[in-house]
C-alpha cells in the first residue's frame, strides 16, 4: 500500500506526475501562498460537462464561507454528511457508513491536515482504484450560492471534511455532474478496497437477515435503495421513503420486546436517510411509534435511540423487505479495522486465504485427468489434421502457415512450441 506522498501513490496528472501533496503544500508554504489546483479549476467545467449552470457559482474557500472554519467539529460522525442538490445519495450513503470506523475512516480522510498549522489551501483524500490506493490532491475553493454551500456540506456550518470530500471524488470522476446517480457499492469499494454483494429483495435467500447480521458483525458496509418512480424524480411513498433514492444502514439487531400477550426477539435495522431532514420512515418502530413502549430503557440507552428530524430512523426487517428493493454490502479487508475497534464494538472479522501456483509446461500442465500416469505430457486438445488440396504447389512456410490457421482451435492452447506443431502437421500431410 503506497503512503501519502509516495511516488507513484498520487492522482496521476495530464503531465504524467502525480501530484504529491507534502511537496505541494510546502511549496505553497514558503511562498506565502494558497494553493490553486490546475487540474480540477475553479470553472464551470468542474461543476458540469453536459450544461451550462443555470445560476452563478461563486468558488470560496472555508474562511469566505464560515468563521472559524474547521476541518473537523468534535470529531465526525455520520450526521456531516448533509445532502445538496447534486444527486449523489448513493455517495452520501457511503460516506455516512464510513464514519462508523475510525481506523477506516481516517485511510480515505487523513488527519495530518488542518486550517492551523500549514495551512495552504491544499487537502487530500484516499481511494482505492484499480487495485491501488489513490492520493488525490485538491484545493479547497467550494462551490456556493449567496455564501452557501451548495453540495454535500455538515450539518456544522463550520466543518468542511465531508463537503472537501466530495470534491476529491468529484476530481477522481471529471466533474461534480458526473457524481449525479450511482451505485452505494461502487463508492463503498472506492473507499474500501472490499468485495461488494447485491441482494434483490424480490428474489433474496430464506437467510437473509442472518447474512446482515453476519455482516454487521464484521463491520460490513451496507447501503440499500429503493425502486424509482419512472414519472416522478425521488417520489415520496405514504410511509415517507423516497424512491429512487440511497440509504446507509447504520445498525442491524435482534432487540428484546416484551407485550402482555408475547415476549421475544425482532430484528430490526437502523437506516439513514442522507437528506438528514425529517424525511424518514412513519411506520412501526419510526421515531416516537408506540411500539418503543415495548423496549426496556436499558435497551433503549444501548441503542443509542433518539427521535430527531435527522434522516435517521429504525424499522423492522419485515417491513424492510417489504418496501425496499435492493441491499448491497461491501465486505472489508481482514486488515480494515484495529484491534481496538474490533474489541469495542465486540466485532468479527473476515479471513482471508492465498494460494499460488502454476501451469508450467512438462510439470502441471496436461489434459485429460482420466489418464493420470502421463497427465503431465497429455495435449489438451485433440489436433485434428487437415487434408490439404493436391496439386497445391506451395512453399513450405505457407504451407505450415495455412495448416496451422486451419487448425489453430485445436492448438491454441496446448502448450507447445507453435512452430514444431506446424512442422509436425505439414510432414504429417507428406
Amino acid at each position: 500500500m503506497s503512503k501519502f506522498g509516495e511516488k507513484g501513490s498520487g492522482f496521476r496528472v495530464k503531465s504524467g506526475e502525480p501530484q504529491d501533496f507534502y511537496k505541494l503544500r510546502d511549496q505553497c508554504s514558503d511562498r506565502g501562498e494558497l494553493f490553486e489546483d490546475p487540474e480540477f479549476p475553479a470553472t464551470d467545467s468542474s461543476l458540469f460537462f453536459s450544461r451550462r449552470p443555470d445560476r452563478y457559482y461563486e468558488w470560496r474557500r472555508p474562511h469566505e464561507i464560515a468563521d472559524n472554519p474547521q476541518f473537523f467539529v468534535e470529531g465526525f460522525s455520520r450526521f456531516d454528511v448533509q445532502q445538496g442538490e447534486l444527486g449523489d445519495c448513493w455517495l452520501l450513503a457511503a460516506a455516512a457508513n464510513l464514519t462508523l470506523y475510525k481506523r477506516l475512516f481516517f485511510q480515505i480522510v487523513p488527519d495530518d491536515q488542518d486550517f492551523d498549522d500549514k495551512y495552504a489551501g491544499i487537502f487530500h483524500f484516499r481511494f482505492w482504484q484499480y487495485g491501488k490506493w489513490v492520493d488525490v490532491v485538491i484545493d479547497d475553493r467550494l462551490p456556493t450560492y449567496q455564501g452557501q454551500l451548495v453540495f454535500l456540506h455538515s450539518t456544522e456550518d463550520n466543518e468542511f471534511w465531508s463537503a472537501l470530500l466530495e470534491k476529491a471524488y468529484a476530481k477522481l470522476h471529471g466533474s461534480y455532474e458526473a457524481l449525479k446517480g450511482g451505485s452505494t457499492c461502487e463508492a463503498m469499494e472506492d473507499f474500501t478496497g472490499g468485495v461488494t454483494e447485491m441482494y434483490e429483495m424480490e428474489a433474496c435467500p430464506p437467510n437473509l437477515f442472518q447474512i446482515i447480521i453476519k455482516a454487521y458483525e464484521r463491520s460490513s458496509l451496507m447501503g440499500c435503495s429503493i425502486e424509482p418512480d419512472p414519472n416522478v424524480l425521488e417520489a415520496q411513498t405514504p410511509e415517507g421513503l423516497i424512491r429512487g433514492h440511497a440509504y446507509s444502514i447504520t445498525c442491524v439487531r435482534y432487540v428484546d420486546i416484551s407485550t402482555p400477550n408475547v415476549s421475544g426477539k425482532i430484528p430490526l435495522l437502523r437506516l439513514r436517510n442522507p437528506w438528514g431532514n425529517e424525511s424518514e420512515w412513519n411506520g412501526a418502530w419510526s421515531d416516537g411509534a408506540p411500539e418503543w413502549r415495548f423496549i426496556s430503557e436499558a435497551e433503549k440507552e444501548e441503542l443509542g435511540l433518539t427521535f430527531d428530524n435527522d434522516g435517521e430512523f429504525w424499522m423492522s426487517f419485515k417491513d424492510y423487505q417489504r418496501h425496499f428493493s435492493r441491499l448491497e454490502i461491501c465486505n472489508l479487508n481482514p486488515d480494515s479495522l484495529s484491534e481496538e475497534e474490533l474489541l469495542d464494538g465486540h466485532k468479527k472479522k473476515w479471513e482471508m486465504s492465498v494460494f499460488e501456483g502454476e501451469w508450467v509446461r512438462g510439470v502441471t500442465a496436461g489434459g485429460c485427468r482420466n489418464f493420470l500416469d502421463s497427465f503431465w505430457h497429455n495435449p489438451q486438445y485433440r489436433i485434428t489434421l487437415t487434408e490439404v488440396d493436391e496439386g497445391e504447389d506451395e512453399d513450405l512456410c505457407t504451407m505450415i502457415v495455412a495448416l496451422m490457421q486451419k487448425n489453430r482451435r485445436q492448438i491454441r492452447n496446448t502448450g507447445a512450441d507453435l512452430l514444431t506443431i506446424g512442422f509436425a502437421l505439414y510432414y504429417g500431410k507428406r
